[in-house]
């Protein structure tokens, strides 16, 4: 063999191999240059990518892209699967990120960016993959998505059945842990989702208001009670007669009378989380749909002080001058009826929406039609019935007998006084009896106060003092009148 190959010939081979090659080679690069000169490059990476597409070895697996949004609203799939993938967690898995907030009662564990999670369903291997990267658009907000990976034929047992089984599974474990959260756009940062940015931000709401504990009378009590129950349960009837699934209350009344310890309540008694709305934060109807449609079902949107955004909420009237690109970027009644009534109020089911109000006459009268606002509910000034809750509450005797009391039922009826006040004056001492005396030398102020200011004589400034007495005045009427309101609220709620 050796001598069928010599030197010579081996050398003369390895001549014509080189050769060969830079023949190849500068073939090639005339033909690049000659490719870059004459095809634009869009059409070159258009042919590159499909050369790779045929030549790559075809992939057994198939990769689903589960995004967090999902158009205008929260995507239910990535909500479910950050809940349950944080049960399934093995011990191979590298990073994980741990938080907990002070009213947190455990740990809370997710995978990081770019960790996995290998999961088994029905002896199908499962591989879950958490990736998180910059928006596409400018200062916009970060793209955050799982990827699932599995052999491809299994793709109709995943979807049929395992991903059923996952958000199964998380609303479970939701449901075993649940707290309830107040969320704010003001501050879009979630206290249970490591601080990072999102439409609305969140934090546990640990409000230790009930029903029990609410210093109001208690036929108004049990009426709102019975209304929220016959509320959840009547999924199938809102339905038949083709209104949207929600139920809207109208709380007004002098500060201090416990209209958000009443929103406090309705969240602990229902478990739904609160939406706290800020309309001076929404910069035109179309912000204000988005907002709307990113908020979870089984909720409470709240609208504070309703009547302090008169001015965003004043009806457009027409203007020649104005221009139309300007009007889509206002804020207007209109939009909100319409989010609250109109098509947009369907897409959403089991939701509260809560108005409060200082000042009832101060909103438009569109806003407080049934349909919009179902049920007005009075929250009046400190009542006997209120105060004996206040009294067990915060001195432990409201079913005792007190000499103070009958003194105390008598100066409430005559004196405005808000169960704020009441409660605050309670709060001034841990002796029962000190506290009610300093509760009685307290509403004696208020009263002769009060009777000083309507007795006060007229002088330049006449009709600033008639309108004090007139509103003096008018507040009694309205006090005398509590009982009658609720007696038509409960009237009007049986007709609903």
């Amino acid at each position: 063999m050796a001598a069928m190959f010599s030197s010579s010939e081996i050398s003369k081979t390895a001549t014509s191999l080189f050769s060969a090659y830079a023949s190849f080679a500068g073939s090639m690069m005339l033909v690049r240059s000659m490719a870059n000169e004459l095809i634009p490059h869009p059409l070159r990476s258009y042919l590159f990518n499909g050369l790779s597409y045929f030549l790559a070895p075809l992939s057994p697996d198939l990769t689903l892209a589960i995004d967090e949004q999902c158009g205008m609203g929260k995507n239910e799939v990535y909500e479910a699967a950050r809940v349950y993938l944080g049960t399934r967690i093995s011990p191979k898995t590298e990073r994980l990120k741990v938080s907990k907030t002070r009213k947190q009662k455990h740990l809370t564990t997710a995978i990081d960016n770019g960790e996995t999670v290998v999961d088994r369903f029905e002896n199908v291997k499962l591989t879950w993959r958490f990736v998180c990267g910059e928006g596409q658009k400018p200062h916009s907000w970060e793209k955050r998505y799982f990827e699932l990976s599995f052999n491809k034929k299994h793709k109709d047992k995943v979807l049929d059945f395992y991903l059923p089984y996952v958000l199964l599974k998380a609303e479970e474990t939701k449901n075993k842990d649940k707290v309830i959260k107040l969320y704010s756009r003001q501050c879009p940062f979630s206290e249970d989702d490591g601080g990072v940015r999102g439409f609305w931000g969140s934090i546990i709401l640990d409000h230790p208001a009930t029903f029990d504990t609410l210093a109001m009378d208690p036929d108004l009590k049990k009426m709102i009670i019975d209304d929220l129950d016959r509320f959840l349960k009547r999924k199938g009837y809102y339905k038949k007669v083709g209104k949207a699934w929600k139920r809207g209350y109208l709380l007004y009344g002098p500060p201090g009378t416990g209209k958000s310890s009443l929103v406090a309540a309705m969240a602990n008694y229902l478990k739904f989380d609160i939406y706290d709305l800020g309309i001076t934060s929404v910069r035109s109807d179309a912000d204000l749909r988005r907002t709307l449609l990113s908020t979870g079902n089984r909720s409470i949107l709240l609208v504070e002080d309703i009547d302090c955004s008169s001015e965003v909420l004043e009806r457009q009237t027409a203007n020649k001058n104005k221009q139309q690109d300007a009007k889509s970027r206002q804020l207007t009644l209109s939009g909100l009826l319409n989010c609250i009534d109109g098509l947009w109020s369907s897409c959403g089911d089991e939701r509260i929406i809560v108005f409060t109000t200082n000042f009832k006459d101060r909103i438009d009268p569109a806003l407080l039609r049934p349909g919009r606002m179902d049920l007005h509910i009075n929250m009046s000034y400190c009542t006997s019935d209120g105060f004996r809750i206040l009294a067990s509450n915060y001195l432990g005797i409201g079913s005792k007998y007190n000499p103070f009391f009958g003194e105390i039922d008598g100066l409430l009826e005559s004196t405005e006084a808000s169960p704020a006040e009441v409660a605050e004056e309670l709060m001034r001492s841990d002796d029962a009896d000190t506290a009610l005396q300093g509760l009685v030398e307290f509403l004696k102020r208020k009263r002769d106060e009060a009777t000083e200011t309507e007795n006060k004589p007229e002088d330049s400034d006449e009709v600033g003092s008639s309108i004090t007495r007139l509103n003096a005045a008018i507040s009694r009427v309205k006090r005398s009148k509590t009982d009658g309101d609720r007696k038509k609220i409960m009237m009007v709620n049986g007709r609903m």
